[in-house]
C-alpha cells in the first residue's frame, strides 16, 4: 500500500506540528486563572488562514486538538471536549469573517473574533454539560477580558509573522537540519 502526498499535505503537517509543540509548552506553563490560556498555538491557525485557506486552517486546528489531547493523556476527557468545543466554534466564526472587507478585517481583529468564540463554545459546554446552573454566567467577564487580552496579542504576532514569512524560515530551518543529519 502506497499513500501519495502532496506538497499542502506536508505543508499542513510541518505546520500543525509546530502547532502542536506551542500548545504543549502552553500545557506545562502555570496558569493564573483555570481555563485561562493565552492560546499561542492558535496564532498558527491564523497564520496559515491568511497564508494559504481556510481548509488548511481547519487541518492544523483539528490536528492539533486531537493530537495535543492524545499526547497530553486528555482524549476524551472533558478537558478535550472544551478544546474541541473552542476550536470548532471558533473555526466557524473564521469562516464565517472570511467573507468581511479584509480593508477592516485584520489579524489582530480576526484574532480576537476567534478568541471570543473559542471561549464562547468552552462556556456553552460548561454550561450544558460540566456545570447546569446559571452561576457560569458570572464568569463570562473574567473570560472575555482574557479573550480581548490575549486575541489582541495573538493577533499582533500574527500580524508579524505574516509580515516576516515565517514559514519560509521554518523551512530553512527544516532543510539545514536534515542536509546535516545526512
Amino acid at each position: 500500500m502506497q499513500i501519495n502526498t502532496t506538497i499542502n499535505d506536508h505543508r499542513i503537517a510541518k505546520l500543525a506540528a509546530f502547532a502542536i509543540a506551542l500548545h504543549m509548552l502552553e500545557a506545562v506553563i502555570p496558569s493564573p486563572l483555570p481555563g485561562v490560556k493565552p492560546g499561542i498555538a492558535n496564532i498558527v491557525t491564523l497564520y496559515v488562514l491568511f497564508k494559504y485557506d481556510f481548509s488548511s486552517a481547519a487541518w492544523v486546528s483539528m490536528l492539533r486538538v486531537f493530537a495535543s489531547s492524545l499526547l497530553l493523556g486528555q482524549f476524551l476527557s472533558p478537558t478535550f471536549i472544551l478544546s474541541l468545543a473552542g476550536a470548532l466554534l471558533s473555526l466557524c466564526v473564521l469562516w464565517l469573517s472570511m467573507h468581511l472587507p479584509r480593508k477592516y478585517f485584520g489579524a489582530v481583529s480576526l484574532s480576537i473574533l476567534a478568541a471570543f468564540a473559542h471561549i464562547a463554545g468552552q462556556l456553552m459546554i460548561v454550561r450544558l454539560w460540566l456545570i447546569p446552573h446559571a452561576s457560569v454566567a458570572y464568569l463570562i467577564p473574567i473570560f472575555a477580558l482574557a479573550a480581548l487580552f490575549f486575541g489582541v496579542i495573538n493577533g499582533l504576532i500574527t500580524h508579524q509573522l505574516l509580515n516576516n514569512n515565517l514559514e519560509t524560515k521554518l523551512e530553512n530551518k527544516t532543510d539545514s537540519a536534515s542536509s546535516t543529519a545526512t
